[in-house]
């Protein structure tokens, strides 16, 4: 079954013209744990006066999160674009009436053109609907499956074609692998002149094994190499933080100042964020 309408858009961005294009621009990513803290990841967004935003787990009329859509009440307040992909139906958390969503969402402050979803062919089975598994909670039924969410950013006439990734929390590396293998699959259509950045929680440890080659083999270089860190927090002695969130840029561009904002609690994921330098004039 298919998501109706799997893609909508707001621009909320105050327009302006630019006389000289800027060197670099400031991007974050973070899975926001559907937005349940809503107000912290609010303040937090702002406090970054970030150019582009890539978040993971944002709802849409869900009753968890008070049936706000989630990733247009942040655009609205921070004055960005959105585009917003629908990465599950959740039939626990909406009604036949008025359905509730979960995805991805993409904000900018310039602007988003081209936006499309690849919607992985390997899915895992654990969030299909069961006629035995009533519709409540804390059971997490779903229609749907994970995605990458692409669009292009337009700053100041310069594109970057840019990959917003949410790989399967369920089954093992290998699920996860192909999934992220069709994402490299596509941005292979772009030229190496085109700037590329590739974000989002990949539910994966990418600084080795066979995942880590097949992106250093795509030419894409690693945001935080050497610099990693875990993006979760420890749950408890047993269960340390896991470095499961990467963000990784190809072409004229550079990653520079990597960060992991782990003093940040509004949600079970940290914040990443760093700057994306511009090679050419």
């Amino acid at each position: 079954m298919t998501l109706i309408d799997e893609i909508e858009s707001g621009n909320f961005a105050i327009p302006h013209s630019v006389l000289l294009r800027p060197d670099s621009i400031r991007a974050v990513s973070w899975n926001i744990n559907r937005g349940l803290q809503l107000q912290r990841i609010v303040e937090y967004l702002a406090s970054t006066k970030a150019d582009l935003i890539l978040l993971q787990e944002a709802d849409l009329n869900a009753q968890r999160t008070h049936c706000v859509n989630i990733s247009r009440e942040i655009s609205q307040k921070l004055q960005m674009n959105y585009i917003f992909g629908r990465e599950f139906q959740e039939l626990t958390q909406g009604s036949r009436g008025s359905p509730a969503y979960h995805g991805q969402a993409m904000l900018s402050r310039w602007p988003l053109s081209h936006p499309r979803i690849i919607r992985f062919k390997r899915q895992s089975t654990f969030w299909r609907p069961r006629w035995f598994v009533p519709e409540i909670e804390p059971f997490q039924e779903r229609i749907g499956g994970r995605l990458a969410l692409v669009s292009d950013v337009n700053v100041a006439g310069r594109t970057i074609a840019t990959y917003n990734l949410h790989l399967e929390s369920k089954g093992d590396d290998a699920l996860r692998y192909s999934q992220l293998e069709e994402v490299l699959n596509d941005a292979r259509r772009y030229d190496g002149d085109t700037p590329i950045l590739l974000a989002g929680d990949f539910n994966l440890d990418l600084s080795g094994g066979p995942a880590a080659v097949s992106i250093s083999r795509a030419q894409f270089q690693d945001a935080f190499a050497n610099q990693h860190a875990p993006t979760t927090p420890a749950r408890s002695l047993l269960a340390p933080g896991r470095a499961i969130d990467w963000i990784f840029a190809r072409g004229p561009v550079r990653a520079t100042q990597p960060q992991v904002h782990r003093s940040i609690s509004a949600s079970d994921h940290y914040p990443l964020s760093i700057t994306l330098s511009f090679s050419e004039g």
